[in-house]
């Protein structure tokens, strides 16, 4: 697995790391948003299939769009309770960040379900990492927080996002509707439950921090498996 040098920070959602033997997930510091925002600058959407609207989705072209991309991932960290969290971690592969992937959870101590967020630069797309990294922040809403299902959720035309979400076992779980680009946009979304993730666990992942982190996401014990 990958060798990353291990900082304590003063706030524990920030040391959560997950490794697997192709990637890390780091927690999102400031030192790594700065290293990832040149991917971030040249990583404007100009062809289908369109992002959320998000200041994730990087449609401006402009200095505005760091700006917000920033203040968004500045007000979540900021915004942690019982009844709602968001983890950002940056990918990074071979030392490289290449992306991010969220793991958002909404009133998590009486429903136990997590929703997914991601996206990977250009160059690193085509290669498995998305499936890796779903993986990856899956082994951590699962064995880490005791999570009972994870949602998805991806626009019809985004047929990569679909695949991973199939391929690891979520199943369907009806349409509904979005806006991107201020358009309305059909979505598929998909579940998946602990019991079918055990079924696909893997043993080769390997999680660093979350004891640390828990009570500040209100989470008391992980749940049995």
């Amino acid at each position: 697995m990958p060798t990353i040098a291990k900082i304590a920070s003063l706030y524990p959602p920030l040391d959560v790391q997950v490794h697997t033997p192709r990637l890390s997930l780091l927690g999102a510091t400031d030192d790594l948003l700065e290293q990832l925002l040149p991917t971030v600058r040249k990583g404007v959407v100009t062809v289908p299939p369109w992002s959320f609207d998000d200041p994730m989705s990087l449609y401006k072209d402009n200095p505005d769009r760091e700006w917000a991309w920033f203040r968004g991932i500045w007000a979540g960290r900021a915004k942690v309770s019982d009844s709602f969290w968001r983890l950002y971690f940056v990918v990074v592969v071979d030392g490289e960040p290449v992306g991010m992937q969220d793991l958002v959870g909404i009133d998590f101590a009486t429903f136990g379900t997590v929703t997914t967020f991601s996206w990977l630069s250009v160059e690193a797309r085509g290669r498995g990492l998305g499936k890796e990294m779903r993986q990856a922040v899956l082994h951590l809403a699962f064995d880490g927080f005791g999570a009972r299902e994870a949602d998805s959720v991806a626009y019809v035309d985004n047929h990569a996002s679909n695949r991973v979400s199939e391929a690891l076992g979520y199943m369907p779980n009806g349409v509904g509707w979005s806006t991107r680009r201020g358009e309305a946009a059909e979505e598929k979304r998909w579940r998946l439950t602990c019991e079918q993730w055990r079924s696909r666990r893997r043993d080769d992942i390997e999680l660093v921090g979350v004891a640390d982190c828990l009570p500040v996401l209100g989470i008391q014990s992980p749940r049995d498996h």
